[in-house]
């Protein structure tokens, strides 16, 4: 998420409980639905860009600026290294899963990375918030360009056409152009916001899980879940792990060969590991508006990863905050 404090239970169980909603009642939020989810999805982006841009502040963002080498290693691994280890995974095993997993996969690999919960995670370790703020809020305007193109570039290979203008214009109306909207209003309603960060955050979450809803409501309703066998479920759970580890080993293993100092570490880390549902969830709205039915199978493997991620990081975060209590008290 990208506003407030991190609270994984509780978002964890509203997107259990989204998804279970969507299995019982998909008529509502299916194409044609009584909810009209074409609009109210776009809607529903809109608003959580807006309230992105009203709260961001770019004070901090100027502290990390200078730290271009961190700032190369994490977008690196956020829009090189992820899409390369994608390309490589399903050339070796692409045959054994689904068009739809294919596309979720690599959709996986080439999205930005999280904006609150790599600060969270970082500042939980007592690692360098300023290059993690930056970085991380730098991840979510390079995505809503690069994705698309990581995207058109794997259509394409696979025979298929991705409408790359036509992507960048929803994109612009319905996230860039919100988020400007929000920063030239942030000076009278920054403030307020900041007040009623709760209020906040539950308009951004919950509007989160409405599209998560929505996302699956098209594959219940035709019965696309039915046709899942639990060998994929459990193959694309094994592929998601093995992808966050390599990517953090990876990391962890060039902070440690360039000298990067740990509070850096923790940074370099959790933002270059982590990808974003926020942003996931809504791009792929408007990626694959065509492409309804297959939505669900898509956004899984960003389902699975989303809660691992922060399973994994949160404990990361606590050993590398002893550590660093540890050192200060030696040192």
């Amino acid at each position: 998420m990208t506003i407030g404090k991190l609270k994984i239970d509780g978002f964890l169980t509203g997107m259990v409980i989204a998804i279970l909603l969507a299995a019982l009642f998909p008529g509502p939020g299916a194409q044609g639905g009584w909810l009209h989810p074409e609009l109210l999805t776009k809607l529903g982006i809109a608003l959580i860009f807006f309230l992105n841009g009203a709260m961001l502040s770019f004070k901090a963002l100027k502290d990390g600026v200078m730290r271009w080498r961190l700032h190369l290693i994490i977008q690196g691994a956020t829009f090189v290294l992820f899409p390369v280890i994608g390309l490589v995974f399903l050339a070796l095993a692409g045959h054994w899963i689904s068009p739809d997993l294919q596309l979720g996969f690599f959709y996986l690999c080439a999205l930005p990375s999280t904006v609150s919960s790599s600060v969270a995670m970082t500042s939980a370790a007592r690692g360098n918030v300023p290059v993690a703020v930056f970085n991380a809020t730098i991840s979510s305007l390079i995505g809503i360009v690069v994705t698309p193109l990581w995207m058109s570039l794997l259509l394409k290979t696979s025979g298929h056409h991705l409408d790359v203008t036509g992507v960048f214009i929803d994109l612009f109306k319905w996230m860039v152009l919100p988020m400007i909207i929000g920063q030239l209003l942030r000076r009278w309603i920054g403030d307020w916001l900041h007040r009623h960060k709760k209020l906040a955050q539950m308009a951004d979450r919950g509007t989160i899980l409405l599209l998560v809803y929505t996302s699956f409501c098209d594959s219940f309703a035709l019965n696309i879940w039915g046709t899942t066998r639990p060998l994929i479920m459990l193959m694309v759970i094994a592929a998601t792990l093995i992808l966050f580890f390599g990517v953090l080993l990876l990391l962890w293993k060039l902070c440690d060969r360039g000298g990067i100092a740990p509070t850096f570490r923790s940074a370099v880390v959790f933002c270059g590991t982590k990808k974003s549902l926020a942003t996931g969830v809504p791009m792929a709205s408007l990626i694959f508006v065509g492409h309804a039915s297959g939505l669900g199978l898509i956004l899984l493997p960003i389902m699975i990863y989303h809660p691992l991620q922060l399973l994994i990081c949160t404990p990361l975060a606590s050993r590398w905050a002893k550590e660093q209590q540890e050192t200060a008290i030696t040192g």
